[in-house]
């Protein structure tokens, strides 16, 4: 079976730093896809994210590029393997660089913590009981 992916595309305004700042979370840069422009950053199998410089995000769309660091343009919501990953991947962003972003959601079968990355893209990191999903 045919297995969607999704690559994200984040304008940001110092690639490097950017790059730096996902790397140093644990994700891979994958080479082959990045550039002096870009960084295409390897979540997992099938989530990309594409950090891209403002100049080249602007390539690809004729809207104004939202200045994330006070206009919320997505929200993006990666699930983690338990509470406690959660945890270590926002205290991580953290220290960084990143920032807290509202506040734990903890309704017992789940669990959330948000980060804003260096440009204020804000990623949500939550935890869902298994059993749960499972019905």
């Amino acid at each position: 079976m045919y297995q969607q992916m999704i690559f994200t595309n984040l304008a940001v305004s110092d690639l490097d730093a950017a790059t730096k700042f996902f790397t140093e979370l644990g994700y891979a840069r994958n080479a082959q896809f990045s550039d002096d422009t870009a960084a295409s950053i390897v979540i997992s199998e099938h989530i990309v994210v594409m950090l891209l410089t403002k100049e080249k995000y602007a390539s690809f769309t004729k809207k104004a590029i939202a200045d994330s660091t006070s206009t919320s343009e997505v929200l993006l919501c990666l699930s983690a393997e338990s509470r406690e990953k959660v945890d270590e991947l926002v205290d991580k962003a953290i220290a960084l660089g990143g920032t807290e972003s509202g506040e734990k959601q903890d309704h017992g079968f789940m669990y959330g913590r948000a980060f804003d990355d260096l440009d204020g893209h804000t990623f949500e990191i939550m935890w869902m009981d298994p059993s749960v999903v499972e019905g």
